[in-house]
């Protein structure tokens, strides 16, 4: 198997080695969304999660969340499918429920699809990230790996030293600041290096918009990624990485 060895001496320069967690580390309660608007992918998630000993991880529903089951976790994660259909099936019920959870200092993760509910751009978004999603006609614009480059912010929370990242890319959100003076502005931890741009999609759209970012929000944090590092060799570690910063632990 082919080692990066700049990401491996990243990950000892932070303190973090794949699949290894400090015996002092807490138990983090991480709940998963499944249900409608989820995919095969929250599958490889879960399995690729079970490696850190530290983290508890449960499957939670709509209607878990709905009757405020988020009080017993540290951090919800929203996987990769359909963030439409996730952000309808919770209604505005349950949306409010993860906005109060992250509120008062709970995490939120999501990837993907899980992206385009954390914005505020749609009906259904949980407006917990100032962002707005790029040319929402060609959503669809295709999938493979692309290149990312990643800021000094995003090396320091990824516990990473590369510039630039070759992460699986599944029809993720093309993001830009909202601007919305309500949310509190999002750090951007990695952009689009390189493009997709089939099914009609145009040239020349994706390179630049944010691939990651993460931002407070009120006492809890989000953090967001467009690409599937859980579905990249090598690469589920950010994800990890992503889940200890947004818990805040």
């Amino acid at each position: 198997m082919k080692i990066n060895i700049a990401r491996m001496i990243g990950l000892i320069v932070f303190g973090i080695s794949l699949g290894v967690v400090n015996a002092d580390e807490k138990t983090l309660k991480v709940a998963i969304y499944h249900g409608a608007g989820t995919s095969k992918s929250i599958t490889i998630l879960e399995k690729a999660l079970q490696k850190y000993s530290n983290l508890k991880i449960t499957m939670v529903g709509a209607e878990d969340i709905i009757k405020g089951c988020l009080k017993d976790f540290d951090i919800i994660i929203h996987p990769g499918g359909s963030g439409g259909g996730q952000g309808k099936a919770l209604g505005e019920k349950g949306r409010e429920e993860e906005r109060k959870f992250i509120r008062n200092g709970g995490g939120y993760l999501g990837i993907c699809a899980g992206a385009y509910l954390a914005t505020c751009d749609y009906e259904w978004s949980l407006n917990i990230l100032d962002a707005k999603v790029i040319d929402k006609k060609h959503w669809a614009r295709g999938y493979g790996p692309v290149e990312v480059n990643i800021t000094a912010e995003g090396k320091k929370i990824l516990g990473i030293m590369v510039d630039k990242e070759t992460i699986y890319y599944h029809q993720g959100p093309l993001l830009a600041p909202a601007e919305n003076p309500a949310i509190v502005d999002y750090k951007i931890l990695g952009t689009f290096a390189s493009e997709i741009a089939k099914n009609g999609a145009p040239e020349g759209v994706m390179k630049g918009t944010t691939a990651i970012a993460a931002a407070p929000f009120e006492k809890g944090r989000v953090f967001c990624f467009s690409p599937h590092p859980e579905k990249t060799e090598d690469l589920v570690d950010q994800v990890y990485r992503a889940i200890i910063w947004a818990s805040g632990k």
